[in-house]
């Protein structure tokens, strides 16, 4: 029983490292920082906790005491499903950097379960010790053991656990694991440690149905392979319009929807994608890199009788939740392909005339692999000769936290013989964060910067001067600092 409770252990440390990074993305996005902060924290707490643990087995070596130990990171375990929403928001809220956030974050809800975890494996092989001559084959038994469970969890968690329970539930569910795990470990204080396990598998079971209930009222809060995502009804701010939004980060809103009109574009940005229809008049096939709530898409089948689609997105649970909650439907000028967009672009034969890059809609998680001089060549080999890309970024125009635009001006603008940009917002304020469009021709020819649209020529009006060239270098897939560069935004 011994050996069961030590695979459950190692299996639970790599689901909570996997699963806490879903649980910290609403508050604090899923970026190089706070994958660092997990990994590094989370290993550095078994450390201590296999230092301990050690130290402790050898005063007291007694299958009760390994037993409570496991209860404790049951109960650490547990807490991170409760607390969570508190903890984070609370850290969000005091405007810490994003490093400082993610390691206080890491710190209070990962860093006590994994310190708990990381006694047991030495603890149980000092029990399992009876004779010196074989404490190596004993030794090497137990850990690896252990590390088969962590293997086990970490298929468990990526192939199963998130895409169907849901990050904050697991917690909850690692939480009874370790109860029973704990009874395995030591047989003492069985009636608490039953108690213990309904507890959490009745939170467990009413946090389940509290996610049915918000469902039904139009709020989900769900795992995708790729994301952690949120559904939601919203009124907008100026007009009151209702809308439904999706968000896949915090801070703001990747797709939304008017309830009264599916197929208008509800977000200042997505407007500014129809700068294709001034930038490309005679446009008859279109490239949408990032599908989202398929606001702009929708806008293209309805309004563009001629334009066939071609829409890349990643994760299909996305796509999964636009046909439920976004009006998708399936056209015959429209294929949706599930791939990443680079690899798509990497193996693409076939001229566009146009291309939306709608893949840096957070500005915590940047796919630095879209955002290089490589990608940049992509896209231009997969344009029409007078064909553009339009790419919406959210930065400042100037200043430490337009570091990524400079940089992402810079890559295109070393690929494209024409460079255009726009300020969705206010192409006065250079020093707050904002959308902005970045417009890549595949010709030199200037374009004509007024419309007889007035929406158009409202957008076009926004052009704003670009960085010089020689002030930021491009990126490339050698090195794209990303999350260096989007960190400034918390400060």
């Amino acid at each position: 029983m011994l050996e069961l409770a030590v695979f459950l252990c190692g299996a639970v440390v790599m689901v909570i490292e996997l699963a806490g990074s879903r649980v910290m993305a609403p508050y604090l996005g899923t970026s190089l920082v706070v994958w660092t902060s997990l990994i590094g924290i989370i290993l550095a707490a078994l450390s201590l906790g296999c230092w301990w643990g050690g130290r402790l087995a050898d005063r007291r070596p007694e299958a009760r005491l390994l037993g409570r130990i496991i209860l404790l990171a049951a109960l650490a375990t547990g807490a991170i499903g409760l607390t969570n929403p508190f903890v984070l928001g609370f850290l969000q809220a005091q405007g810490a950097g994003l490093h400082t956030a993610a390691v206080w974050a890491t710190l209070v809800l990962f860093a006590p379960p994994a310190l708990c975890l990381g006694m047991v494996a030495p603890f149980a092989v000092r029990l399992k010790l009876s004779d010196a001559r074989h404490s190596g084959r004993t030794a090497g038994s137990l850990y690896a053991i252990s590390t088969v469970g962590s293997i086990v969890g970490t298929f468990l968690a990526g192939f199963v656990l998130i895409a169907w329970i849901g990050s904050t539930n697991i917690m909850l569910l690692m939480a009874a694991v370790l109860v029973l795990a704990s009874f395995l470990a030591a047989r003492s204080g069985a009636p608490a440690k039953g108690a213990l396990l309904a507890i959490f598998l009745a939170l467990l079971f009413q946090a389940a149905a509290g996610d049915g209930r918000l469902a039904a009222e139009g709020f989900v809060d769900t795992d995708t392979p790729y994301n952690r995502v949120l559904v939601y009804s919203a009124a907008e701010g100026p007009t009151g319009r209702l809308m439904r939004v999706m968000a896949t980060g915090p801070g703001a809103k990747q797709s939304a929807m008017y309830l009264d009109s599916p197929a208008a574009l509800a977000l200042a940005y997505t407007r500014y994608f129809r700068l294709v229809e001034h930038f490309a008049p005679q446009m008859r096939r279109l490239l949408v890199l990032g599908g989202g709530g398929f606001s702009f898409p929708k806008y293209a089948l309805e309004n563009y009788p001629r334009v066939d689609l071609d829409v890349v997105e990643l994760d299909p649970g996305i796509v999964a939740l636009a046909r439920e909650h976004f009006g998708l439907k399936d056209h015959p000028r429209q294929r949706i392909i599930a791939e990443d967009a680079r690899t798509f672009l990497n193996r693409n034969q076939k001229p566009y005339d146009a291309i939306l890059c709608d893949t840096f809609n957070s500005h915590y998680a940047v796919p630095f692999h879209l955002a290089t001089q490589e990608a940049a060549r992509r896209m231009k080999s997969s344009l029409a000769p007078n064909g553009v890309v339009l790419v919406n970024l959210i930065s400042a125009l100037a200043g430490e936290r337009g570091r990524l635009f400079c940089a992402l001006h810079a890559t295109y603008a070393s690929v494209f013989p024409r460079v255009l940009v726009f300020a969705v917002s206010d192409p006065l304020d250079r020093a707050n964060t904002q959308n902005i469009i970045i417009a890549a021709f595949a010709s030199a020819g200037m374009p004509s910067l007024t419309a007889s649209d007035p929406q158009l020529d409202a957008m076009l009006a926004r052009w704003v001067q670009p960085p010089a060239e020689e002030s930021c270098a491009p990126l490339t897939d050698e090195f794209a600092p990303v999350d260096r560069y989007t960190a400034s935004v918390w400060r």
